[in-house]
């Protein structure tokens, strides 16, 4: 609204010339209404006042500043702004709460707060502030003994202001600023000090509580609870005695709040009952700064007889329990109760205390615990799960609840429907056949059992592979076949599954899977070829064997198993901390289900009877690992000097296999490999007899042990080691000498096994030629 002006005037000592405006509602910089009028303040002028002179140094931060300056909407609001650390002084750590440390301080200048008086900001000196540390901004890797240090600017300061515009959905009036330690790089949140009601320091600066106001706001609501003096007096002196900020709130609970009430135990003088209090009780929310209520939580109803006319006595055994959460649980109160009924007054304990009676039994169920040690009830998670299953389509739906049914342990991974809108930073980083693999971070993340809060929680900003199928705008049986493929058990060696989500645009149905920072094999082998000694090798063999067996025990057939779906967690070697995924679990059947129509795969590592157009089994995968164990000792690819064509089909069924020199392996190990890759599939090992080898070799060769150890097997492996350490470059070099007919990713393979109809009577197995 602009401002109506009555006239003109001149003031006769500075000839100064002079507008007579309406009245002083009006701002007379830019001649707009005050944006609060008693105070005089002006939104538009006032903050483009704020937006200069200042900078943090780096430019997200300091367009995230000017924009939460700009959504200043009062005189009362507090001024977002960057603080310089030298500002700060008397710099004490007070705590740390989930890898947040927390420091307090006095800011020199303080901040700005508007003086309607004057007009203008100014500061105000000395004010006491808290500094939270939400990031450490380095990370480690290890290459032995030696230690590198990775800075990562572009994806710290996205997940530092990630955490900061969290913070301020709950804390917008006590941040002031951002700050940032010159010395560790640590970004800092400048946070009050002081308790925002009353000015006096908080009594947990931590947690920004305050005794003071709490106690004073439990005067101020004092009501006749009960309707009995003694008992309300009593509940009234028991609020009272709170000194900390998760103590327990004493309160009189009306005995309609209790859902499911069931009895468990009884005895001359006492019945007790586990029941569910339908609101819960109030507990401090260290992020709101406010008592919220816990709704449904399970508790225990110890009802005392013939209490009505004894209440001294009742109160009297009340007070040998306590509301200090640090305390025994088993002593805990949340209140009192009445039966309406029969007139007894009833303690309500906390959930635990019926445990002396019956160790071992859920506290919301009453089933012993599925996982009696981290006190986990399978029915329970399974029911609490239901609410993570909302696609909006009827048979995704079911096959969620179908994925969680299968969840054992408590640290299982929770399968879910993800919504699409909380992926972020979504780049490519594979391309297939059928489909294309995006990493991406999940805002929510994924769910986690919590041994300590007996709870899931959630891990917030985890790292994903989202793998699009293309055109499956129509959920199939072959997609879901695929995830049902995939894991859900934490401490396997298949790739973990984490949900199903959906492009919003595409329609195309998307997996979100566990992200293998190493990528597959080739590439990292590709990084750590001078570190990839026999040990790791064997190690690394070892791990996939495993992983195969857990696939075979299932009575599965991979179909598919060469080096690009074998992936790792780390891009370096971290010598105790390498971990194997097998992946890309789309063609994995169950033995017995023939499908001879499509062959399909890399041909190298496709066993010759499945060439010739016999079906799948579990001697086939082994075949594949035989191809794998060359890969791993000569650290290139198999037939990588030819096109992977109808002639090398032909090779393959006649029985030739990728050449190696002696010296580059161990005999013993040689000897491993051709069993595995032996033409004949009934002479091939299981992968429990594999298994069992490779372990004998490492053993042989690493193991602290003489029991169980070969020497002549040791002898070979150093000799091996010897000679990959002087040839180091050999094996650099070899990665690069590729045909440009060698393909080493999947396809359809049929047009190259027509050409075996021609040598039915060859060398090679009978066999079925499929046309």
């Amino acid at each position: 609204m602009k401002i109506e002006i009555y006239g003109i005037s001149q003031n006769p000592n500075t000839k100064d010339y002079i507008m007579v405006l309406q009245d002083k509602n009006y701002c007379l910089i830019c001649n707009y209404k005050y944006s609060d009028i008693n105070c005089k303040w002006c939104k538009r002028c006032e903050t483009n006042k704020l937006i200069t002179n200042w900078t943090s140094g780096n430019k997200k931060i300091d367009n995230f500043i000017q924009e939460k300056q700009l959504k200043i909407y009062n005189s009362r609001n507090i001024v977002f702004e960057w603080i310089p650390y030298n500002q700060f002084s008397e710099i004490k750590e007070i705590g740390t709460h989930d890898h947040i440390t927390v420091y307090s301080a006095k800011w020199n200048n303080g901040p700005l707060m508007y003086d309607a008086n004057i007009r203008k900001y100014k500061r105000t000196p000395d004010a006491l502030v808290r500094f939270k540390c939400l990031l450490f901004k380095q990370e480690s890797l290890t290459f032995f003994e030696n230690l590198l240090l990775l800075f990562k600017e572009q994806n710290t300061t996205n997940e530092f202001l990630n955490k900061i515009k969290r913070y301020f959905m709950v804390n917008s009036n006590k941040i002031y600023g951002i700050s940032q330690n010159p010395n560790s790089k640590e970004y800092l949140v400048i946070l009050n000090g002081g308790c925002v009601k009353c000015g006096e320091i908080y009594t947990n600066i931590l947690y920004g509580w305050c005794n003071l106001c709490h106690i004073s706001s439990f005067k101020n609501n004092f009501v006749n609870w009960s309707r009995n003096e003694l008992i309300d007096n009593f509940i009234q002196k028991m609020k009272l005695k709170i000194k900390k900020y998760d103590d327990i709130i004493f309160e009189w609970i009306p005995y309609n709040q209790f859902i499911n009430v069931k009895k468990i135990g009884q005895n001359n003088f006492t019945t007790i009952y586990l029941a569910k209090w339908e609101d819960g009780p109030l507990e401090y929310n260290i992020n709101t700064m406010q008592y919220e209520r816990d709704p449904n939580r399970a508790i225990t109803l110890k009802c005392l007889n013939n209490t009505r006319n004894m209440i001294n006595e009742f109160l009297d055994k009340i007070k040998v329990n306590s509301i200090v959460k640090g305390s025994n649980v088993l002593n805990n109160i949340y209140g009192i109760s009445q039966n309406p009924d029969t007139g007894n007054y009833i303690m309500v304990l906390h959930g635990k205390y019926f445990e002396k009676y019956f160790e071992g039994h859920c506290i919301k169920c009453d089933k012993i615990y599925t996982d009696i040690r981290n006190k986990w009830c399978k029915p329970c998670q399974i029911d609490y799960f239901k609410k993570f299953f909302t696609s909006i389509n009827k048979e995704i739906d079911n096959f969620i609840q179908e994925m969680q049914l299968k969840i054992n342990n408590h640290d299982d991974i929770v399968f879910e429907w993800i919504p699409y809108n909380q992926f972020n930073d979504i780049k490519r980083i594979g391309k297939g056949g059928f489909a294309t693999v995006y990493s991406a971070i999940w805002k929510d993340g994924l769910l986690k059992y919590d041994i300590n809060k007996n709870q899931y929680i959630r891990n917030f900003d985890t790292k994903v592979a989202l793998k699009y199928l293309y055109n499956s705008q129509n959920i199939t049986s072959e997609f879901l076949h695929e995830v049902k493929a995939y894991s859900i058990n934490n401490s396997g060696k298949i790739l973990k599954v984490y949900g199903i989500s959906q492009d919003p645009n595409t329609k195309d149905f998307i997996m979100v899977l566990q992200y293998a920072e190493g990528r597959n094999f080739d590439y990292w082998i590709y990084n750590n070829y001078k570190y990839f000694n026999w040990s790791t090798k064997l190690k690394i063999l070892n791990d996939i064997i495993s992983g195969l067996k857990e696939i075979h025990q299932k009575q599965m057939v991979h179909h598919d198993f060469h080096v690009g779906n074998i992936l790792f967690n780390e891009i370096f070697v971290i010598s105790s901390n390498i971990k194997i995924y097998i992946s890309d679990m789309g063609l994995c059947r169950e033995v017995g289900n023939v499908d001879k129509t499509t062959i399909y795969g890399v041909m190298p590592y496709v066993a010759p009877e499945v060439l010739r157009g016999k079906p799948y089994t579990l001697a086939s995968d082994i075949y594949s690992f035989g191809m794998i164990m060359y890969f791993v000792a000569t650290e290139k690819q198999p037939f990588a000097n030819c096109a992977h064509d109808e002639l090398l089909a032909l090779d393959i069924c006649k029985g030739i296999r990728p050449e190696i020199n002696e010296s580059e392996a161990p005999k013993c190990y040689i000897d491993l490999m051709k069993k595995c890759w032996d033409t004949d599939p009934n002479n091939r090992p299981d992968a429990i007899k594999v298994e069992d080898s490779i372990r004998f070799l490492y053993n042989s060769y690493f193991g602290h042990s003489s029991i169980n150890k070969d020497y002549e097997i040791e002898k070979q492996f150093k000799e091996a080691e010897t000679y990959r350490r002087n040839n180091l470059s050999f094996f650099k070099y070899s990665q690069l000498d590729t045909h440009p007919q060698a393909i080493y990713t999947s396809r359809l393979l049929n047009p190259f096994t027509k050409v075996l109809e021609k040598y039915d009577k060859s060398e090679c197995l009978e066999c079925e030629i499929i046309n």
